[in-house]
């Protein structure tokens, strides 16, 4: 379809979407999970396991911005809405923040910062590998997420580097799926599965559209 017969969003939408409080209000949304975490662990709500409870919760909202990421450009496509991608940026570097949380969780409170124990459990346990390989992928991706590292690289070695979100998404999901292996606990993790799938099958659907015309 043309462009220019594409159902344009209302204008009030895109007001919105371009307001100058636009960005500081969806900041503050993506602060609300680490807010409530440290209230939460403040006020001894976590549970029995509180360091449990603060290592899943930081790798959920890992997952979910993640998703959520992903989720921009098919809704920018679909709904017609280009302000979207505004807000791309700032949603990756929050899901960086809350891999970052969780690989802290992880250090402090199941290893005690013993970095020699935290190499031999990466090198040992499957599941702490290929997590430990996404955030070391998600840690360049943060890095080079600024214009300076753009113009830096060019814009094809950039598009080509960022890329990577597709496998650290399925390393990610993996990881979770080894971590509730042991529980034999699945329902959550086809859940993410299922998301990822649908936004990486949109995304090749339309790769396969485009090459064909």
């Amino acid at each position: 379809m043309p462009t220019s017969a594409r159902p344009r969003p209302p204008q009030q939408v895109s007001n919105l979407l371009l307001h100058r409080f636009a960005k500081p209000l969806v900041f503050g949304l993506a602060l609300l999970p680490f807010g409530w975490l440290l209230l939460a662990a403040g006020s001894n709500q976590l549970g029995a396991n509180p360091a449990e409870a603060l290592i899943r919760a930081t790798g959920d909202w890992t997952l979910r911005f993640l998703c959520g990421v992903l989720a921009v450009t098919p809704l920018r496509v679909i709904t017609a809405s280009p302000a979207l991608a505004r807000f791309r940026r700032m949603l990756g570097l929050f899901v960086y923040f809350y891999a970052v949380l969780h690989l802290l969780s992880y250090s402090w409170f199941d290893m005690g910062f013993d970095v020699t124990d935290i190499a031999g459990d990466i090198t040992k346990r499957p599941f702490i590998l290929v997590g430990f390989t996404a955030f070391v992928l998600l840690t360049a991706l943060a890095l080079t997420s600024f214009n300076r590292a753009i113009r830096a690289l060019g814009a094809k070695r950039w598009q080509a580097l960022h890329q990577l979100v597709y496998g650290i998404a399925g390393l990610a999901v993996l990881h979770f799926f080894w971590m509730r292996a042991g529980k034999n606990n699945f329902t959550e993790v086809f859940v993410y599965a299922a998301i990822l799938a649908t936004l990486l099958g949109w995304r090749l659907a339309r790769f396969i559209r485009k090459n064909r015309r």
